[in-house]
């Protein structure tokens, strides 16, 4: 008996083939309709077990924090929080350390993608293959490792304070925005190159040697033909960029002095230092708009890229 008959769907003796078609497209949509089922049954089982508990009550925890007060519900968290002239001060170098940091290692990011494609070198796919493992390091032991090198008693400054005979080692900045903002690009700077790798991958040679051969030069064909067809790649690594980089809290655990004050810093102050559960969820609540809105406007950015992916195939 064939295959695509069920024994209840089977064709009887003297059945027509019309009757034939009929029984097998019934029972190809039984089927459909079986593992549309089993799929929702699946999505179900993974929205109570894992997305319930692990994702959403944390969330609806904390913006109901935000919003307790001693009478109920209230705003008065995020009144303080905003109200507080400390608290936009800390928006503040949140926002500019972001820009330093996440606009820095964007530009080096594609540059040195950019190098490893168009310009390849003996080694190149080596230092490809370590960038794709550098991301999976933990971003503190990039800020312990510059304090190794680069630190007051770093093998680098005590290097350098001994050929130049110095009282003082010469390089003091890392406990600082100097420090944050460089170990920042080093650990964000290979989330942009793998993207833009990708991006550049998709772009047909042809059109590159038919703008040389007319004369472009260089700057004219990087801003006129590659950078137009890989842009949306482009675009998402650099979102991605600065979506990590605001979320990050180890390097400036680590470098962040007194004076330099972020917000996910403020909030793990007030939470740990202050006792301010209901001010830090609301600091909270206020960090995870922004990160919701980046990571909107990347996954936008993201399927336009892929769309011009399907386009080109």
């Amino acid at each position: 008996m064939s295959s695509w008959f069920s024994p209840d769907t089977a064709p009887q003796a003297g059945a027509s083939s019309d009757d034939v078609r009929q029984a097998s497209a019934a029972a190809h949509a039984a089927q459909a309709r079986r593992r549309e089922r089993i799929a929702q049954g699946h999505l179900l089982f993974i929205a109570l077990v894992v997305l319930a508990p692990l994702v959403a009550y944390p969330l609806l925890r904390l913006v109901l924090l935000s919003l307790s007060g001693a009478h109920g519900l209230t705003l008065d968290a995020y009144a303080k929080f905003f109200s507080n002239p400390d608290a936009r001060g800390v928006i503040g170098t949140t926002v500019w350390i972001l820009a330093a940091s996440a606009g820095i290692a964007s530009v080096l990011g594609v540059a040195l993608a950019a190098l490893l494609f168009f310009k390849p070198f003996p080694g190149a796919s080596l230092v490809t293959r370590f960038l794709e493992l550098f991301v999976a390091f933990p971003s503190f032991l990039v800020a312990f490792t510059l304090i190794f090198l680069y630190g007051s008693q770093g093998s680098v400054s005590i290097g350098l304070q001994r050929l130049l005979n110095l009282q003082q080692p010469p390089l003091d900045f890392l406990f600082g925005a100097g420090g944050v903002i460089l170990a920042e690009v080093v650990f964000y700077a290979p989330f942009v190159v793998r993207p833009t790798l990708a991006s550049f991958a998709l772009i047909d040679l042809r059109l590159v040697e038919a703008a040389r051969s007319l004369g472009a030069n260089a700057s004219m064909v990087a801003l006129r033909v590659i950078l137009p067809l890989a842009w949306p790649g482009i675009a998402a690594g650099t979102i991605l960029c600065f979506l990590l980089t605001l979320n990050e809290f180890g390097i400036l655990l680590v470098l962040g002095s007194a004076h330099l004050v972020t917000l996910p810093v403020a909030i793990y102050s007030s939470a740990t230092v202050d006792l301010d559960l209901p001010t830090a969820a609301a600091g909270a609540v206020v960090m995870l708009a922004m990160s919701l809105s980046l990571y909107a406007l990347y996954r936008r950015v993201n399927r336009r890229s892929l769309q011009g992916v399907s386009r080109g195939r």
